[in-house]
């Protein structure tokens, strides 16, 4: 199957019309993007962008042949344009499946909001799903955990999926629990609003979903091999105080299942302000991670979580770890060892703490589990006034950097801008 994009944006499009945000002001050229159209193999039509007949002849295709048009969703942008000799637009019922004169075969997905999802089969046995605006699947009918995931026209992944990434994360993790999506599936997302900014932080947050855009117009063949984004195994976020770096952890981490999230900062009897922060960061979560508060993080980075195949434990398949942070954990470590103390610190503290630094470390560089660690990035701030705090800041220093030589990845998050140090 050849899918052509007519369309990649949200129903208003990108740039919204009369919108003033930074990210529409940016949105040009091929960042500029219409409401998503699917057109496959010149026959089926899935939603309709403004001037259809238009942008199909910008991508150097035709109309003429569409023998089905279907939408997807209630269209909430402009006017809906069917142009003349097009067949008159529709919906699937969810679960029903259609067998069109031309070969392919059609199955109605149920989604969790108004609306339908497809999945598209073709005479080759190639599959795509494509789900609506903000939308993910209410039910993956075929999910078993021991085989894959069998839907219309065989079993295992998807070749292409197309989804709102960016507003539905939980929509690729749900897929990529069911096995509906593996590592070789090409993740392609639409219905692109204005949420986050174009251009290449648009690109970035994608590549770190395992996800890619695409400019409007563009024709893709289903099943054609295509590079995925290598998602590294291990990922280290440093930053200050309140810059987003906690936030941007989380994000890399939504679109998969089974993410355990390690709290190394526990409870603090009668602070409240600390509750405060606590309980703000599990209601960010999302609802399918669990949480654990414990500083143990050795045994965990051994441990290769539920999702891993107990046989061989292979990477791709470990649960996800998401360890927040750093600098708490080192805290703690430092309380245990004594190192406030100088005479404990001399006496034996100092070699205690660089035992378990060394152990952290060598876990890491052993690990099975995909790892997103936050730390605090504390080189450049203000020489601390007491002994006990310039200690802390040579010790968390030292830790990011033997910590952060064993990922792949490496960002530092400013403003709530992360740069990319690594990977």
């Amino acid at each position: 199957m050849e899918l052509t994009l007519l369309g990649t944006g949200a129903p208003q499009g990108l740039p919204r019309p009369g919108c003033p945000c930074a990210a529409c002001a940016t949105a040009v050229g091929g960042e500029a993007r219409a409401a998503t159209a699917l057109l496959i193999d010149g026959a089926l039509l899935i939603d309709l962008t403004p001037g259809p007949a238009f942008a199909a002849a910008r991508a150097g295709q035709s109309l003429a042949g569409v023998r089905q048009v279907l939408l997807s969703h209630p269209h909430d942008g402009p006017a809906l344009e069917v142009p003349a000799g097009l067949p008159q637009p529709g919906r699937v019922a969810d679960g029903r499946e259609l067998a069109l004169l031309d070969g392919h075969r059609v199955r109605a997905i149920a989604v969790d909001i108004p609306g339908t999802g497809y999945e598209v089969g073709g005479s080759g046995g190639e599959r795509l799903l494509y789900l609506p605006p903000g939308a993910a699947p209410a039910g993956l009918g075929g999910e078993n955990r021991g085989g894959g995931y069998e839907g219309m026209g065989g079993s295992g992944p998807y070749d292409l999926v197309l989804l709102d990434v960016l507003e539905r994360p939980d929509a690729l993790a749900r897929l990529r629990a069911s096995g509906a999506v593996d590592a070789a599936t090409d993740v392609v997302a639409v219905h692109i609003d204005h949420g986050v900014p174009p251009g290449p932080e648009l690109h970035r947050r994608l590549a770190a979903a395992g996800a890619r855009a695409v400019p409007d117009g563009s024709s893709l063949v289903v099943g054609e091999y295509h590079a995925v984004p290598d998602l590294p195994r291990r990922t280290l976020v440093l930053g200050g105080a309140r810059s987003g770096k906690s936030a941007e952890a989380e994000r890399r981490l939504a679109t998969f299942p089974e993410v355990l999230y390690v709290a190394t900062g526990g409870t603090r009897e009668g602070d409240t302000e600390w509750a405060q922060r606590v309980s703000l960061h599990r209601e960010r979560r999302p609802a399918g991670w669990r949480t654990e508060e414990t500083c143990d993080l050795v045994p965990l980075l051994a441990d290769t979580g539920p999702g891993a195949d107990p046989g061989t434990g292979r990477p791709a398949d470990a649960s996800p770890l998401l360890i927040d942070c750093l600098a708490l954990w080192l805290t703690h470590a430092m309380d245990e060892v004594g190192a406030w103390d100088d005479e404990t610190w001399e006496a034996g503290g100092r070699r205690a703490l660089r035992e378990r630094t060394d152990a952290l470390v060598a876990a890491l560089r052993a690990t099975r589990r995909p790892v997103v660690a936050v730390s605090n990035e504390v080189g450049s701030g203000v020489v601390p006034a007491t002994p006990a705090g310039r200690r802390f800041r040579d010790e968390l220093g030292r830790l990011n950097a033997t910590f952060g030589a064993e990922c792949e990845q490496l960002l530092l998050v400013v403003a709530g801008q992360a740069l990319a140090l690594r990977g």
